[in-house]
């Protein structure tokens, strides 16, 4: 099996990094620190099989709803031999509470079966081959190289862009333009670490609608870009 780190996105050193960005990261980073010292995947999964599957479906969706679904999901369907003799059909009732649920069930079953003709039933740790499954983008694959690999990587969704922007650490809206300036302002080391620890600050005090910056332990270095009064 082909073994690649995640390839960094294209574009590398276009634009350049908002002005005091390189003195607010360690900052930022000593409070992610401080505040979330075990921050993980709140996804829960046994297997990389299950990882990349809750990934697929967390996608326009909450964690809460995709480990509501997954436990059933898994006890039926527990790898990708017995997904891949499944339809969507099959798999649209127990993801049905999940959002766009009908084209994640095609997508889940249409993975399995690739997994089963070109990576013997197993998960590639391959970046490009995750990429290429279906339901899969770079976000997925960051997510599963660096949760079931060990991969350093950054996996930027609404909430790690959303923050690295209001933080000024970015002033990117393409996600890979994000990445990109995340992986020169942060230690390769700790690049999981900061994925997990973002989305976990974005979902507890630096909502999109009223963050809660009165509590915050990042006020005071934070330049609170894009936040109303």
């Amino acid at each position: 099996m082909t073994s690649s780190v995640p390839k960094k996105p294209a574009g590398r050193g276009v634009a350049r990094l908002p002005n005091g960005a390189r003195i607010r990261a360690p900052q930022v980073l000593a409070s992610l620190e401080h505040l979330y010292p075990d921050a993980r995947t709140e996804l829960d999964f046994g297997t990389p099989f299950e990882l990349l599957v809750a990934t697929v479906l967390s996608a326009q969706a909450t964690d809460v709803s995709v480990n509501a679904a997954t436990p059933a999901l898994f006890e039926h369907y527990p790898n990708a031999q017995a997904m891949s003799q499944a339809s969507a059909e099959d798999i649209e009732p127990f993801i049905r509470r999940i959002g766009l649920y009908r084209g994640k069930a095609r997508n889940l079953a249409a993975l399995a079966r690739l997994l089963i003709e070109r990576h013997g039933g197993e998960v590639p740790n391959d970046f490009d081959a995750v990429v290429a499954l279906p339901g899969a983008g770079r976000k997925t694959a960051n997510v599963v190289l660096s949760n079931a690999y060990g991969y350093p990587a950054i996996a930027v969704d609404t909430h790690v862009g959303r923050l690295a922007r209001r933080l000024g650490l970015s002033t990117q809206t393409n996600p890979d333009k994000v990445e990109l300036d995340l992986q020169k302002l942060f230690p390769r080391e700790r690049w999981i670490f900061l994925h997990h620890a973002l989305i976990l600050h974005g979902r507890r005090v630096c909502m999109a609608r009223n963050p809660q910056c009165a509590v915050c332990e990042m006020a005071a270095f934070c330049p609170k870009v894009g936040v109303e009064g």
